[in-house]
């Protein structure tokens, strides 16, 4: 799937001299908690969040403690914080550098984007112009949407659902050795040690997408650690 496949197309905008107290009009009204801001052309200029509103010397909610010691001694944060918290057009709170993706862009890059740079939404754009959104909602959504796959007729032996399974383990620093895996009538069965929880929990699943698994049975136990000197 791509970002045209599951971003929302109608997307509410504001306009770089828009007062901020409207824009967050525009945020309470929609019950949306950011909006692209686009020029006279409908260019994609930044982005405006509640992040962006979030101090503001109308509540009193502009003063803040320093994010280190540096910021005690600088000029140029006393000024941006300045701007951030009495500027009174969006032009001026709003986040110029913005992030994009095209409608092309596969899923999986967009939910690395949104990931890495920690934000709930990225405008998709083409040739500059905003073409929609894709926030962390829409992609769940898409997962919430995908049709449940049919139960196969086809009962797999024991032996196809141990390969199928040690495939899928195949080079994963977590999974167990291949002498630790038991497959009887449907069922898997763990054995051996583990450095972790998770680790079994991840073979676990593993197991469990593979189609003929009835139940994964978990023998193992913890690895032994050495007692202190």
């Amino acid at each position: 799937m791509r970002a045209s496949d599951v971003m929302t197309c109608n997307v509410i905008s504001v306009t770089p001299d828009m007062t901020v107290r409207d824009a967050a009009k525009v945020f309470a009204d929609n019950r949306i908690s950011g909006a692209p801001v686009l020029d006279d052309d409908g260019r994609l200029i930044g982005m405006i969040s509640e992040g962006d509103l979030l101090r503001r010397v109308e509540i009193g909610t502009d003063t803040g403690k320093r994010s280190s010691w540096f910021d005690l001694f600088s000029g140029t944060r006393d000024a941006i914080d300045y701007i951030k918290t009495h500027a009174l057009k969006v032009r001026d709170v709003m986040t110029a550098d913005v992030v994009t993706v095209s409608p092309d862009t596969p899923l999986n890059e967009v939910a690395n984007i949104l990931e890495t740079h920690r934000i709930k939404r990225v405008p998709v754009t083409d040739a500059r112009r905003l073409a929609g959104i894709v926030s962390r909602a829409n992609l769940v959504q898409a997962l919430a949407s995908i049709p449940e796959e049919p139960a196969s007729d086809a009962a797999l032996s024991d032996s196809d659902i141990r390969a199928m399974l040690m495939g899928e383990l195949a080079g994963r620093n977590w999974a167990f050795a291949g002498r630790n895996l038991v497959v009887t009538d449907g069922v898997v069965h763990l054995w051996g040690t583990f450095h972790s929880i998770e680790a079994v929990q991840a073979v676990r699943v593993a197991a469990e997408g593979i189609p003929g698994v009835k139940r994964v049975e978990d023998h193992t136990e913890p690895y032994p650690v050495m007692p202190g000197i």
